[in-house]
């Protein structure tokens, strides 16, 4: 090998392994300058990108770009996810049986007075989305803090403004009232959460108190058992005795109605043979005779024969009565 060409091969050795590592730190800027261009937004997320701090626009899931080197910063917010908040007790786990745990802050949150001055330990929950994402970032400094004051502050005004028993026994209508004003103050502070839903757990007076409750309650549901039977009895019996009335009634209608329609026609078939009694007497009342004798005779099984030249009075006629001596009646 002459000096030249050894030199020409030192020349080229040096220059592929500059060029090998512009190429490596090519490949990694570029890897760098990607990564820090395209990012995604998961299913069911809202992503807030920010650009040199203020808000730029909200973008949907999916595969998107941005300008790197901290120009654009993405900010992603899980908006289909309904979250709980819990009041007067706190879960240690989740499962088929939900568990539960209790301290000093959640049984003086759950305590509270009504509105006829009695106490309750009241435990609820509140159910709710992030459904404005820029709002939920950038409108509240603490949102979660807010949602707990807010619903604390609504359950406990309404519970203040009515009675003990009411508080017991209307639960669905407290959350109703709850879910609603709760919702008019997050809006009205335009917090960008929408409240799911809001429910009273466990609405029961305080330990010390609490056996002489159950025993007011028992009682008053005993009172409503007896209630419920003595109206079910009513419904039964008193429809029963109302068909059996209206029955009779009805039968007696239809009688009544069957003897003024037979007298009616007694009388119109009676006024008819007036009628032709007038017009040939003696015709007339030979025809009934007739009649009246074919009426009597007809059920006469015997022949009777009558002496015209008889004098004395005509003995009664017994027809269809057999003679004691086995003969047939005369």
């Amino acid at each position: 090998m002459t000096r030249k060409t050894k030199d020409c091969f030192e020349i080229n050795k040096i220059l592929g392994g500059r060029y090998f590592w512009l190429l490596v730190v090519v490949a990694f800027l570029t890897i760098f300058f990607v990564c820090g261009t395209v990012y995604t937004i998961p299913t069911g997320h809202r992503g807030v990108v920010l650009r040199f701090g203020r808000y730029s626009r909200i973008v949907v899931p999916g595969l998107h770009f941005k300008i790197p080197f901290g120009v654009d910063k993405v900010w992603k917010v899980y908006t289909d996810q309904v979250e709980t908040e819990t009041f007067g007790f706190k879960k240690i786990s989740m499962g088929i049986r939900t568990q539960r745990e209790r301290d000093l802050q959640t049984r003086r949150e759950s305590l509270m007075v009504t509105g006829d001055l009695n106490v309750i330990d009241a435990e609820w929950i509140v159910q709710y989305r992030k459904e404005d994402p820029r709002k939920y970032l950038f409108n509240v400094h603490d949102p979660v803090r807010a949602i707990r004051d807010i619903s604390e502050s609504v359950i406990r005004r309404i519970a203040g403004d009515r009675r003990f028993g009411y508080v017991l026994q209307n639960r669905e209508q407290i959350n109703r009232m709850a879910e609603h004003e709760i919702q008019t103050i997050l809006d009205a502070y335009q917090t960008g959460i929408r409240v799911v839903d809001v429910r009273l757990q466990n609405v029961l007076p305080p330990n010390t108190v609490r056996d002489a409750f159950n025993e007011v309650n028992e009682a008053q549901q005993e009172k409503e058992r007896l209630i419920n039977q003595a109206q079910e009895a009513y419904n039964r019996e008193i429809p029963k005795a109302k068909g059996e009335a209206q029955k009779t009634v009805n039968s007696a209608r239809g009688y009544a109605l069957e003897r003024v329609n037979r007298a009616r026609g007694d009388v119109a078939r009676f006024s008819a043979i007036l009628k032709e009694y007038r017009n040939a007497e003696s015709v007339t009342k030979r025809r009934l005779y007739l009649q009246t004798i074919q009426t009597i005779l007809s059920n006469v099984k015997g022949i009777c024969i009558v002496d015209s030249g008889q004098k004395r009075t005509l003995p009664l006629l017994q027809s269809g009565i057999q003679d004691n001596r086995g003969g047939e009646a005369r």
